[in-house]
């Protein structure tokens, strides 16, 4: 999955998501918005996995928390879709745009 690109993507906290890491406290914030941005200089690193049931959106593991997250591959932006525990990451989420 890894992929040799020299622009790093931008990356975008959508919605609600810009909210949520400020509900976790400040140490799983912070590791939350590390691997988010780390998504800039790779978009899908191998511990990353598709999100079951939805085309496009991926997910990502920050302890018991999940980081889910779409890609624009063309305009090399990542969008952060959805912060929560594991048990609550996937609900509400919107399939990315086809």
């Amino acid at each position: 999955m890894t992929e040799d690109r020299s622009h790093p993507y931008e990356v975008v906290f959508d919605g609600r998501a810009s909210k949520e890491p400020a509900k976790l406290g400040e140490p799983v914030a912070r590791r939350v918005y590390s691997a988010v941005m780390g998504s800039a200089r790779e978009p899908r690193p191998d511990e990353c996995r598709p999100l079951t049931g939805y085309p496009g959106p991926w997910r990502i593991r920050v302890g018991d928390h999940r980081v889910v997250y779409a890609t624009d591959d063309g305009r090399l932006v990542v969008v952060a879709l959805r912060v929560a525990p594991a048990a609550r990451s996937t609900a509400n989420v919107e399939p990315a745009p086809g």
